[in-house]
Formats: C-alpha cells, structure tokens, sequence
C-alpha cells in the first residue's frame, strides 16, 4: 500500500484527495491543513459581502467530514514546521501544541499563495485587512455592518479589488479603488478593454484613484487616511489586494524552483525530488500561449493540477495538456473574459503580435430584449499567425464564447484557420455573419 501526504487541502489539494480516495482506495492518504476549513471559493466573497448571495454556505464544497468518509485521515489546524525529504518525513505540531511526524512514500504540496503584504507604513493599524481566507470575509462581513464605516479604499485594482469595490458599493458604503497603474484590469486586457470597466465602475460610483502609488496609510489606532502621491484621502477601512506570491517555503532549500519562487515541476507535477509532487498556486505550469513553464495563479488551474498529481502520484502517468490562463469578470452587469496574452503581454514574450477587433449586437437587431453589443479582439503572432489570446466585453453574457478562443491556443490553431470556422446561425442565439468570423476575416 503507497503512503501518501499531502500538505494543503483547499482547491488543488482537494481535487488531488479525491482523485486519490476515488481511484485509487489502496492507497493510503494523509492530509495535512493548516486552516479550520477546506474549499473555501474565495472567488465568491465580493459576492458574499455584496449580498449577492444569501449566505456563505454554498462557497465551500468538501470538508474534513466528507474527504473522511472517504478513507483520509485529516488534520486540520495542524502546522507543518519542517520537511525532512531524506528520511521521507513530515513534521508538523497540532492546535493543541503536540508533536508528531507523519512518513510518505509520495508528497503533494498544496500550500498555495500568500497574499504580497506592501511595504507600506500603516499596514498593522486596524481596519487594514487582507481578503484572502474565509476568516478574512467574515471579519470583512462584520466590519462593513459597522455604521460609522462609511468610505472603504481598496488597494489594487485587479479581479479581486474590481469585485470588493463593487461588494462595497452593494453594502452602501463608498468605494476607493487605489492601483498604481493607468487603469484596472490592465493584467488580463488592453486598454481599448479596461478603459471599458473603468467607466463602469465610475457610472456606478465608485471612486477610482488610477496611476497613484500608496505611500502611508494614517490613523490613531484604527485606520482613518491613506495617503499617495497624489493626496490624502479619508478612509475608516482598508482592502489591499495588491497580488499573492507562492507559498514555497517548505521545500524551498530542497527543491528547484521557478524565478518567482514557485516550485518548478513538470507536466506530471513532479518537482526535482521524484517523490514529491507539487500542485496548485505553490506550482509553476505550462502556458499553451507562450510554449513556455509559467505561473498563473487560477483556481481552476489548481483542479486541474492536482487531479494530474493524483494520478501520478498513484503510479498513472497522465500529463497536464497546459494552460491558457482563462479568466473572466461580472461587475455591475458588465462582463469582461480573457485567455491567453493580451497585446502588452505578447510583446513582453517576445512576440511580434497583430490584432483584429469586430464589435456587433449577440443576435440580430429584430431581437429587442435580451440582446447587446459584444466586443471582440484576438490576438495574433504576426510571423506564425498563431492565436495567442482573446477578449470579450459585453452586457451579454457571450462568456462561453472564450472556451473556443482557449481551444484554439491550446491547438496552436491560426487565425487563418479560425476564418472559415463552422458557426451555426439562428437568431435566438447569434447573427448569420458572427463576431468571431468578421474579426478574423478583417485579420490583416
């Protein structure tokens, strides 16, 4: 019977056990998480706080009882303190403050991400919070009930700063979105894209503090100014999302890693220690986009890595097939999906990319309700002529679009071969000459 640990149970490390537990009941599974709860989607906070959604419950979906039933043993608030990767042992101490140690045969680190604490002064006042965990959220939750918590600066303007400033706006409080950047988003799209989602928070109130630096944030005890280079701001709470770095720290001294300190694995997950496997946003993976081993830090991602490593892990060969990085956004009504490489990125990987744009209504003009203009780029290597990325904005949700977009990069299909693609034509659905086709048949 192979004996197996594994370290971190949230989505990565979730998907690992129960590719595990379900195919494989020989082998013996060891779970091992720090927190008091697993599976938490912390993609759906904004939606919790906002009170888009009745309660919190339906955000999480497996737990220590569950992967238990399954034949785990799983120890929860539990800190792993050391790896000894010679002997094959685990060491790690309980809530309670005892002392064990746990042997394997195979490894699975499943230690995601930390969130990137800014240098900035001011961070330890209260009321200056990171969303991360569900602890987080619930602190967040009852913070937001307080009245005298009237304006709320977020610091950082990617997907998880856009949707706390719309969860705030929600809760009737006002919401000051602070990046360092020209605009929001500017990670996933073009600017022709962000500057879209920019007018939309502002149309919806939202105070947007674009291309300033925080610099100190104030207060006597609590939080009650931040500060940048541009001016002070009254504030009584604070959000920083400024991005997560790979939480590596317990193989970092044994094992390779990536130039962002994730570990670097193969497309089996396997690390430079053949018994240890590592999976989920601790992981570099392979990007379709640029042929190259890259970090995208993507929940969806974690899944699919960890049912890899399962299986591996397990003595089934099965390699990953590689990223796109897909990714989308829904605020106030705007929705906004991307794969691949947007311009800016393309040309920091060394391409020479192209672009075509198209924007037309979802159906025929005759279809009056439930019809909108979507918006349209893809992206291109000028020399191969290769698909490297796409973007959609609409107030329709044209979402499912983007999956043909992340099929195509993955297949390494040209924007040629997209020209004369076989889309079907009904006017529930679509229009007779559809976006997709138009933007390609305009590729220079």
């Amino acid at each position: 019977m192979s004996k197996i640990v594994l370290i971190g149970a949230n989505h990565a490390g979730t998907a690992a056990a129960n590719t595990i537990l379900d195919t494989y009941p020989c082998s013996e599974l060891s779970i091992i998480d720090g927190n008091s709860n697993i599976s938490y989607l912390g993609c759906g906070t904004a939606l919790w706080i906002g009170r888009q959604i009745s309660d919190y419950q339906g955000l999480f979906y497996s737990s220590k009882e569950t992967l238990e039933k399954k034949g785990a043993k799983v120890r929860m608030e539990t800190t792993v303190n050391s790896i000894d990767f010679k002997l094959k042992e685990v060491h790690f101490t309980n809530k309670n403050g005892d002392s064990f140690f746990e042997p394997y045969d195979k490894l699975l680190l499943a230690t995601g991400s930390l969130p990137i604490a800014p240098k900035i002064p001011g961070t330890d006042l209260a009321g200056v919070q990171f969303v991360k965990l569900f602890q987080d959220a619930q602190k967040a939750d009852v913070e937001l009930c307080d009245e005298d918590v009237k304006r709320v600066a977020v610091v950082g303007a990617g997907y998880i700063g856009v949707e706390l400033a719309e969860a705030i706006q929600r809760r009737g409080r006002q919401a000051l979105l602070f990046d360092v950047m020209e605009t929001s988003l500017s990670t996933y799209y073009d600017p022709d894209f962000t500057e879209i989602m920019d007018k939309n928070l502002a149309d919806n109130k939202v105070e947007c503090h674009f291309g300033e630096t925080v610099k100190e944030f104030k207060g006597s005890g609590r939080v009650q100014a931040i500060v940048t280079n541009k001016g002070e701001y009254q504030v009584d709470m604070v959000f920083l999302a400024v991005g997560f770095k790979p939480n590596s720290c317990l193989g970092a001294d044994h094992l390779k890693l990536f130039k962002n300190g994730a570990y670097l694995v193969d497309r089996h997950q396997r690390t430079s220690d053949p018994d240890v496997y590592a999976v989920g946003d601790c992981a570099t993976i392979f990007n379709n986009a640029t042929q190259a081993t890259g970090y995208i830090a993507l929940a969806t991602n974690a899944v699919r890595s960890g049912i890899v490593a399962g299986h591996n892990a397990c003595g089934t060969p099965v390699e990953s097939l590689g990223v796109q990085g897909s990714n989308g956004i829904c605020v106030f009504g705007c929705n906004m999906v991307s794969t691949g490489l947007n311009l800016a990125a393309a040309k920091a990987a060394g391409f020479e990319p192209l672009h075509t744009d198209f924007e037309d209504l979802q159906k025929p003009a005759f279809i009056v309700h439930g019809n909108d203009k979507v918006k349209l780029r893809i992206v291109y290597d000028g020399i191969t002529r290769r698909i490297l990325g796409a973007q959609m904005v609409s107030r329709y949700d044209m979402s499912m679009g983007i999956h043909m977009f992340s099929l195509a990069i993955a297949k390494q299909t040209t924007i040629d071969e997209l020209k004369l693609l076989d889309i079907f034509f009904l006017p529930h659905f679509n229009q007779p000459y559809n976006y997709i086709t138009m933007a390609a048949l305009q590729a220079e």
